[in-house]
């Protein structure tokens, strides 16, 4: 019996995540990528055309498979109809695509009766036909992901630079147009098993400047139980209800507003984080979930006594990556704080305005918010980055 992975490029939630939980549970994994060239060495990679779900199940055929999964968001959807047609428990199909596609995702919710938030999806190649009352709006691709090519547009003229920017670059994909929905950006981060969700808890992000939407902190604050009551209404309007899931959202007069649903764990190492927080084996967990096990099974800690802050550091500029720290684990006033680098030294990229300019993520773990947040200050104080020209 042999779990496997379906993934594109290598992610720190599958390398430090879900392979070592595999081994845990004694698990063999094996990682079905279209980049096999992509991952470092020793990673139990197979070449596969992990975006077609025939290639999958085909790619499965050397051993019988104990659970199939994916964390990437593209490939939710692939795997699940590739799960279904092995018998293996997995997302509903039809919910991992209304999730991927935001024009989808708001037409569930609106017939659902639940929100209506204004949006116009535009073809590649059409012009954005746009009313003037929608804006400021936000345009961004149907399917993207990681706030990629996302921007704040305050009229039809940013708008109509924007839509040419993107297009570029990306001649083929469908954008949409939203409305801007203001508020203060949360996430919401579950677990389930097809028939209950448990709430893991949430964070409270901070973004950078806009046009663009970085996120640069987030400090821990799980949903009270009303918002919660309404985003799980939410959720059931989109057919989530297995495994793990991510929703961003932000509260307007008392009342819940989708930003996006991701069908995966939270990014850009947050998992691993939340795991720590939790002092749960997450990744084990969701393993666990798609190999049939039911979520009573699992020990889910019911109240957190902890606080947790987590920074991002971001390139200012375009450039190559000097000097930065390394891995690093500390403690200091019982606060546990780390850093992780995000890119490697002497790597050169362009500056972004997505989570692509991130050089490193730091986090500190400890009882109370003060103290948290005092530390993580105090460490990064003494750590440095230096990009070159």
């Amino acid at each position: 019996m042999r779990l496997y992975i379906t993934a594109l490029n290598p992610t720190d939630a599958v390398l430090d995540g879900f392979l070592p939980a595999a081994a845990s549970l004694g698990l063999p994994v094996t990682v079905l990528t279209d980049q096999p060239e992509r991952w470092p060495a020793g990673a139990p990679v197979t070449r596969c055309a992990s975006r077609d779900a025939a290639a999958v199940v085909a790619a499965t055929a050397p051993d019988r498979p104990a659970a199939l999964l994916s964390n990437s968001d593209h490939l939710q959807e692939v795997t699940a109809i590739a799960a279904r047609k092995l018998g293996l428990p997995g997302k509903d199909p039809d919910a991992a695509r209304v999730c991927k596609d935001k024009a989808a995702t708001r037409r569930a919710v609106t017939t659902a009766g639940l929100d209506v938030v204004r949006t116009v999806t535009v073809d590649p190649g059409a012009p954005a036909a746009v009313p003037d009352e929608m804006f400021p709006a936000v345009v961004k691709p149907r399917e993207g992901v990681a706030s990629e090519d996302a921007y704040l547009v305050a009229d039809r003229r940013e708008l109509t630079a924007r839509v040419t920017e993107i297009r570029d670059r990306r001649p083929d994909v469908a954008l949409v147009v939203e409305e801007y929905l203001a508020g203060e950006l949360r996430t919401y981060d579950t677990l389930g098993d097809g028939a209950t969700l448990a709430v893991l808890g949430g964070w409270r992000t901070h973004l950078g400047p806009p046009p663009t939407f970085i996120e640069e902190s987030l400090d821990w604050s799980p949903p009270d139980e009303p918002t919660s009551a309404q985003l799980r209404a939410r959720l059931d309007a989109l057919g989530v209800g297995f495994g793990a899931c991510h929703t961003e959202y932000v509260v307007q007069d008392g009342r819940v507003r989708l930003i996006e649903v991701n069908y995966r764990l939270i990014g850009d190492r947050m998992d691993l984080i939340l795991a720590d927080l939790l002092g749960v084996p997450l990744f084990e967990y969701v393993i666990r979930l798609h190999l049939g096990e039911p979520l009573a099974a699992l020990d889910l800690p019911a109240v957190v006594d902890r606080y947790a802050r987590v920074e991002y550091v971001c390139a200012d500029r375009s450039g190559r990556l000097a000097a930065a720290p390394g891995r690093l684990d500390t403690v200091h006033d019982d606060v546990r704080l780390g850093c992780r680098p995000l890119r490697e030294v002497g790597r050169v990229a362009e500056r972004t305005g997505t989570n692509r300019d991130y050089l490193a993520v730091l986090h500190g773990i400890g009882v109370d918010r003060d103290t948290v947040r005092e530390s993580l200050t105090a460490f990064r104080r003494d750590l440095q980055w230096t990009i070159a020209e």
